[in-house]
């Protein structure tokens, strides 16, 4: 009967009625004129799994254990369309369709959307991931311009400018910094030498209240309390 499965036969094995129509005839598919044909042939044979071709209408049948149903033979599919965000597609022979983000359209992305990736963890197969997923957002609500600085703000990108408009104190109590003031002559300099506690003059002039050095009229200089003029 139909669906009896594989036999291998050796050399010298009796091969019986029974096998032949069993392993040989049932098991393959038979053809005949009509399904009128068929059905005569087959009236008291049949068993679930048989196929018959029927020469009349160029249809193959199979038997499901209560009748005979044809096999639908031929697709319905005339084309495939590259729909969004793909390229390809045809509308005859071995169609191909590829991914084409350039066709997508632009979108501002939050971090509740889903972005395609390749699983390296499931062999490459493509998933979806949420942005939040793959770039941590960060937790600054706003940036505070602090003294001598000027901008800052709560959204978007932030631009913080330094602005002196308050004391300014340079190093700490007992543990100073050089500063260095510089014109617009390369190599001309003021400059306070914390390890030295000294400030030097490099090609500088000190000019007090208008008058350049060594004519400091209508001006004095303090030092250490000791007036000098």
């Amino acid at each position: 009967m139909a669906g009896a499965g594989y036999k291998s036969f050796t050399t010298g094995d009796v091969l019986t009625a029974s096998d032949l129509n069993s392993y040989g005839i049932e098991q393959t598919i038979m053809v005949f004129a009509s399904s009128t044909a068929r059905d005569t042939a087959l009236s008291s044979a049949k068993s679930e799994g048989m196929f018959a071709f029927l020469k009349d209408s160029d249809s193959l049948t199979y038997y499901d254990g209560s009748s005979w149903t044809v096999v639908d033979l031929a697709g319905d599919i005339t084309g495939v369309t590259a729909g969004t965000a793909l390229s390809g597609g045809g509308t005859s022979g071995t169609v191909t369709v590829n991914v084409d983000v350039n066709s997508a359209s632009s979108v501002t992305a939050t971090t509740s959307d889903y972005m395609l990736i390749s699983d390296v963890t499931d062999s490459n197969a493509t998933k979806k991931a949420l942005i939040s997923d793959v770039v941590s957002a960060g937790d600054i609500t706003s940036v505070v311009a602090g003294t001598n600085i000027s901008g800052g703000a709560t959204s978007g990108a932030a631009t913080v400018n330094l602005a002196i408009d308050a004391a300014v104190d340079v190093g700490s109590d007992g543990s100073g910094v050089d500063v260095s003031f510089h014109s617009t002559t390369a190599g001309d300099l003021v400059l306070w030498d914390a390890s030295d506690k000294s400030l030097e003059f490099t090609d500088a002039t000190i000019s007090l209240n208008g008058a350049s050095a060594g004519s400091w009229a209508d001006a004095n200089i303090v030092l250490c309390n000791t007036v000098f003029n």
